[in-house]
């Protein structure tokens, strides 16, 4: 009761489309008329949109194509599960976001849980109702794509899922439900709601806020910013990249340490160059804290040994 594609594809050549999705019918204990497997095959090809292709030789057919032909062979017997082990890494970009969303509604019209192995953040993301974000064979955190996100446990989920400036912080005071913080001589506050576990009770903590949350305001002192958000001037850019989506703006403090700014293309202003003198800015709410005897950089170089895994 599970079926597996494959990153390869794994499809035969010497066959057609409809015998390549027929190949579990065939080989099964069970045995199916053959009026049941054209049945079974036609429903299965429709379900990944390749009803019209079942005649030809796998040679024939795109990158794409092969892999709806995988897909359809693993889902023939309905199993319980399938397992996708990187099945759109052999995809180009534009082919890829097309069939994650392919898989989804796949998924949803068959209701089968689909575990997805994969390194591409943006697709685990895109595609998962839980992630498990796994750590040399241990499970880092186990969510939905927003938790994992938003509220990420260790320093390895803030790093690996997305983006985080991590900053070390010590806690000055207690504010009702919220937190006076310390940054380089800089008071700042956040909700006592956004600690970690492993960071509650300390004083001691590395606080993360996401770049698409920063706003970057030219000058360098912090009266040019909303009075009810965290403040940190005297920054200078250092560098400016154009993604068409956004303006991705590295920006050193006063300390030493480069800040990840993302400033949304809303075509009202143009590029500041480096050199720029700014200050930074961020709504409280948006800070997350995370324990200060954690590693800053754990989980920011991805490798082998760690995959965020979708579960369907």
């Amino acid at each position: 009761d599970i079926g597996m594609v494959f990153q390869s594809y794994a499809i035969w050549p010497h066959m057609t489309v409809f015998e390549n999705a027929a190949f579990p019918l065939r080989v099964g204990q069970k045995k199916y008329s053959n009026d049941e497997v054209k049945r079974k095959v036609m429903e299965a090809l429709r379900t990944v949109e390749l009803g019209g292709l079942e005649g030809r030789m796998a040679t024939q057919l795109s990158g794409g194509q092969q892999q709806r032909v995988a897909l359809a062979r693993a889902l023939i017997n309905r199993p319980q599960v399938l397992l996708l082990d990187e099945p759109l890494g052999a995809l180009d970009l534009k082919l890829r976001r097309q069939m994650q969303i392919e898989l989804k509604r796949i998924q949803t019209e068959v209701g089968l849980t689909f575990v997805h192995v994969t390194h591409d953040q943006e697709e685990a993301m895109t595609m998962a109702d839980t992630i498990a974000v796994m750590n040399g064979g241990h499970i880092e955190q186990l969510g939905s794509p927003g938790e994992l996100y938003e509220e990420p446990e260790t320093t390895f989920v803030a790093n690996f899922l997305g983006q985080s400036n991590l900053v070390r912080a010590a806690v000055s005071a207690h504010d009702g439900d919220g937190l006076v913080l310390d940054v380089e001589g800089h008071k700042l506050a956040m909700p006592s709601s956004r600690l970690s576990s492993a960071a509650a009770g300390s004083d001691d903590l590395l606080i993360g806020i996401r770049p698409e949350k920063i706003h970057l305001h030219e000058g360098d002192g912090p009266g040019a910013t909303d009075k009810a958000h965290n403040v940190l001037p005297g920054g200078t850019v250092t560098d400016a990249s154009f993604t068409g989506v956004s303006i991705q703006y590295l920006v050193r403090m006063p300390w030493g340490q480069e800040l990840m700014v993302f400033v949304q293309n809303l075509g009202t202003g143009g590029v500041l160059p480096p050199g720029s003198k700014v200050s930074l800015s961020w709504d409280p709410v948006h800070t997350f804290a995370l324990d200060g005897r954690s590693d800053a950089t754990a989980g920011a170089e991805h490798d082998d040994d760690a995959a965020p895994v979708p579960v369907g």
